[in-house]
């Protein structure tokens, strides 16, 4: 075994108190930040928000890690940037920047060599540069137009050498640029959803009812003089536990479901001689063909149902929905 994989005897106690030391180094370098943050960082906002291109993030080594989270994160709260390393920029990466972005460069110590390489550059092309960075006097802030102070006292390394509190801090300063972005779009739940239409969220924000409610000959309806035995057939044959009684105009009625069919035998009704409108549920709960799967669900929970009967801006019937339909789209 190396020298540096060899450990002392080990102390649970001690690991608890030295991860609880690190949380706290943590937790008081980003207050100290949320207090000292300045106007300035309103500019920053304001820069990124008069942006026509995108903001490229760039960073070394546990900053580029940080960095590559950040462009992430704006990128799905509405800000359009990406990640671009530092040495691969001097190498042809460069021409990936145009005139039109804003570049956010992340260093601690704001003196990488790999950033020194590139800035003339960038500052040549009239590109906005965003500094992001642990120390204001630093060859990076002072080329920058704009600084954040990501300045940490100490890191939670207990030699104060393993980037710690300060990564930490510059991951909390780019989404704290993502939130206030964010709001100064109006971004909405539904804009996350377009950008993360994959997720849970994107489905339940994305999928509405009409793109998962079965439709035309799928619907089990009847009319209100179909007799029992034909609103049985209708619910066997479409498989919904439930059939709609509409009227001449189309319009959902009622409905008749396996619940109140159990109910109906159970009290001794005879299917031979019932009829559709003396037997059904009057005034079934619907909803709209546009409205989201997500308010299907929430209806159904809220009533105890399963099933619903879809409508169209007449109150037409359209369609229909239970809650294998949602299980099946993923918006439950």
């Amino acid at each position: 075994m190396s020298e540096t994989r060899q450990t002392h005897l080990f102390d649970p106690a001690r690991a608890l108190a030295a991860a609880k030391d690190a949380l706290v180094v943590e937790t008081d370098a980003l207050t100290a930040i949320a207090t000292r943050l300045e106007p300035s960082f309103a500019a920053v906002v304001q820069a990124v928000l008069s942006c026509h291109g995108r903001v490229v993030v760039m960073g070394m080594g546990k900053s580029g890690h940080v960095g590559n989270k950040i462009a992430a994160t704006l990128a799905s709260t509405g800000t359009p940037a990406f990640f671009v390393h530092p040495a691969e920029a001097s190498h042809g990466d460069l021409g990936m920047i145009t005139a039109g972005d804003v570049v956010l460069a992340i260093s601690n110590s704001g003196e990488s060599d790999e950033f020194n390489a590139i800035l003339p550059v960038i500052k040549r092309m009239g590109i906005v540069l965003i500094a992001l960075t642990g120390r204001s006097d630093s060859s990076l802030a002072r080329h920058a137009d704009h600084v954040i102070n990501s300045r940490v006292d100490k890191e939670a390394c207990p030699l104060n050498l393993a980037p710690t509190a300060s990564t930490t801090a510059q991951m909390a300063l780019g989404d704290a640029l993502a939130i206030a972005l964010l709001d100064a779009r109006g971004f909405k739940p539904a804009d996350f959803a377009r950008s993360h239409p994959g997720g849970a969220l994107g489905r339940k924000l994305l999928t509405h009812v009409r793109d998962i409610m079965r439709r035309d000959m799928q619907v089990p309806v009847v009319k209100p003089t179909a007799t029992g035995l034909e609103m049985m057939q209708e619910m066997g044959d479409k498989g919904l536990g439930a059939t709609a009684i509409t009227n001449d105009a189309g319009e959902p009625i009622g409905i008749f479901t396996d619940g109140d069919l159990r109910r109906f035998i159970a009290q001794g009704g005879d299917l031979r001689v019932a009829v559709a409108a003396e037997v059904m549920r009057a005034n079934p709960r619907t909803i709209h063909q546009q409205s989201l799967a997500a308010e299907a669900a929430d209806l159904m929970e809220a009533h105890a149902v399963t099933s619903l009967l879809v409508v169209d801006g007449e109150g037409r019937l359209v369609g229909a929905i239970n809650s294998n339909d949602l299980m099946r789209a993923k918006v439950i």
